[in-house]
């Protein structure tokens, strides 16, 4: 097994989501997915696994199949299938500096609203940011290559912040998080 590697925060990874997007926007043409960044990398000053972590959602479950095969048979992504049968279709992209693990799924898919939920909530909680950064190096230091061990150990935090945000969404957590100013992208040409 192969060390967990964690890296310092990156403030260009913005810019290599968005060029990312682009291209996988142009890959499955004709459909017109939302494109996310979540994971580590879309919250500022959290150390991350070097991987951009993108969700691709589909308005109709009827566009999963053909979009699926788009980027299966485009030869740039590897497939994973739906590892844990959640309805979230798995791609991963060797890249440098970066790699790319894209997800496709449709809309209302439980696993992406969680995902999403917890993204916001971290951006605007930097103590939950530094808590997170600390657990992840030393479940990397511990796991000696082992995920299950890593991801495991990262269930229980993931969990109370998932709580602690459903719990503030009555109090206008979700106005808030849409208010948070991102930093502008520089033009991509």
């Amino acid at each position: 097994m192969h060390d967990i590697t964690i890296v310092e925060h990156d403030s260009s990874w913005p810019l290599v989501f968005e060029m990312r997007r682009r291209s996988i926007a142009a890959l499955l043409l004709p459909f017109n997915p939302e494109i996310h960044h979540f994971g580590s990398t879309s919250i500022p000053g959290l150390a991350s696994k070097p991987r951009i972590d993108i969700n691709a959602v589909f308005a109709s479950e009827d566009e999963l199949p053909f979009a699926i095969e788009r980027i299966r048979t485009s030869g740039a992504y590897t497939s994973h299938g739906d590892p844990y049968d959640q309805g979230t279709w798995t791609f991963t992209r060797d890249e440098t500096p970066y790699g790319t693990r894209l997800y496709l799924c449709a809309a209302g898919n439980d696993v992406h609203a969680k995902r999403l939920t917890f993204r916001d909530y971290l951006r605007v909680h930097p103590e939950a940011v530094i808590a997170y950064a600390a657990l992840k190096r030393q479940l990397a230091a511990e796991a000696r290559g082992n995920w299950n061990y890593y991801n495991g150990g990262k269930t229980e935090f993931v969990t109370v912040i998932l709580c602690k945000a459903r719990a503030l969404q009555g109090a206008g957590f979700a106005r808030r998080v849409r208010e948070v100013k991102t930093p502008r992208l520089q033009q991509v040409t």
